[in-house]
């Protein structure tokens, strides 16, 4: 797949380059954040609540808080990154698609928050971070090649770089709970993006299988790992397995195994005698003696 000249050009206008449906979604968000700026009333009815959305079932909540931010520095990162990439993404997918991978992954961004914070009654999120994640990475698993420039300077990074180092980061966010930002979130938009984009387009698992992998392996394996260890997010520096306890149970086995063969060959020397082992046997005792 060919890279759009948006990704090749060092320069160009982030309003110029956006896409009908990236502008409309810009604007919606713009005012229903304005409005929940005045509103408290509405900010409060609306933002992602886990209290409100599990206990009082108020699910619309998992999409309207991505209409709603902190303030507009968080919103201007968030739609500005949009526009960026909207007019591309909406050109080689098609608006119907663009707009089904930034509410799927608004949804999913919003349902894995859900989950990790499900015991957490207090916790409230709001933003649009996952569905503009699930388009980062989106763009990324169609064009891995593309080059994201360094502000300032006239050298560019790969944007599949960028996007490891986003999972990775994400990952270790979530885990260690960094910062008052919504990891969890970027992560669940994140796969939901690159997800649904295979399914557009699967032609790109035979060219760019690579960063596809790079991407689900380590975000598809933290998944599991949170589900079937859940410890594993209430315990600090625990990541699912306590290599000192299996350590620990290891030597006790070795130890009992050890005991179990020095048994064996002392009774054996009691019934027929010391010349009765081979030098094998002799060999293991001399060892088993040393160790135990």
């Amino acid at each position: 797949m060919k890279i759009p000249a948006i990704f090749t050009s060092k320069k160009y206008s982030i309003m110029a380059d956006s896409s009908i449906v990236g502008t409309l979604l810009f604007l919606l968000t713009g005012l229903f954040t304005y409005k929940a700026f005045m509103d408290k009333t509405y900010l409060e009815e609306n933002i992602f609540d886990v209290d409100k959305i599990l206990v009082d079932q108020e699910y619309r909540r998992i999409l309207t808080s991505g209409f709603l931010h902190a303030n507009w520095i968080h919103f201007g990162f968030n739609m500005g990154t949009l526009l960026a990439f909207s007019f591309f993404m909406e050109s080689t997918l098609g608006p119907i698609n663009f707009l089904l991978i930034y509410f799927v992954s608004l949804l999913g961004g919003s349902l894995l928050s859900l989950y990790i914070h499900r015991n957490h009654a207090d916790y409230q999120a709001y933003g649009a971070s996952g569905a503009v994640c699930g388009i980062l990475l989106a763009s990324v698993v169609l064009f891995p090649e593309a080059r994201f420039p360094i502000p300032f300077s006239d050298a560019s990074i790969p944007r599949w770089i960028l996007s490891v180092a986003f999972v990775i980061l994400s990952i270790f966010g979530i885990k260690k709970s960094w910062g008052n930002i919504g990891h969890d979130a970027h992560l669940g938009g994140g796969l939901c993006g690159v997800l649904l984009t295979i399914a557009l387009q699967p032609s790109i698992l035979q060219t760019n299988w690579w960063i596809i992998l790079l991407i689900l392996v380590p975000t598809i394996s933290f998944l599991i790992l949170i589900v079937k260890k859940p410890e594993t997010m209430m315990i600090k520096n625990y990541w699912g397995v306590d290599f000192k306890q299996k350590r620990k149970e290891h030597a006790v086995k070795k130890t009992q195994i050890n005991s179990l063969k020095l048994d064996y060959l002392l009774d054996k020397i009691k019934r027929e005698g010391l010349d009765s082992l081979s030098k094998t046997e002799r060999a293991a005792l001399d060892k088993l003696k040393d160790e135990l």
